[in-house]
């Protein structure tokens, strides 16, 4: 048997996965998410400052996720106000916090990586 997962399938909520592998990878898998808990991790950021660190994403994508990541309990969305505009920010939840472990895994391979195949640049 594998180390990840004691029976042949496993239920989070309604949805049911052939392993903790495919669980995990339902909540922060894609090419964004992982990207969004990272930039989230040192402190809770509002939409724009979001934006313009992940330049590239485009605004229904980010959002999407975000609304994604709040629904499965890894974010979290506070707002302030009751008239526009309003301030919204987002932040890590204590779930959201236990995956600070793998994205530091994460980078530290992602910079391995470039210092044996690529380069770091200045845009």
């Amino acid at each position: 048997m594998k180390d990840e997962c004691l029976t042949n399938y496993v239920k989070l909520g309604e949805r049911i996965y052939p392993c903790t592998v495919s669980l995990a990878m339902d909540l922060v898998g894609g090419k964004w998410k992982t990207v969004i808990l990272y930039h989230l991790q040192d402190s809770p950021k509002r939409f724009s400052e979001l934006r313009k660190e992940l330049f590239s994403v485009t605004e229904m994508t980010l959002s999407l996720q975000l609304k994604q990541l709040e629904k499965d309990g890894l974010i979290s969305r506070k707002v302030y106000g009751k008239k526009p505009p309003v301030k919204v920010v987002y932040s890590l939840t204590e779930f959201g916090k236990s995956f600070i472990p793998v994205l530091t895994a994460i980078t530290q391979w992602g910079n391995h990586v470039v210092e044996q195949k690529g380069e770091f640049v200045e845009q």
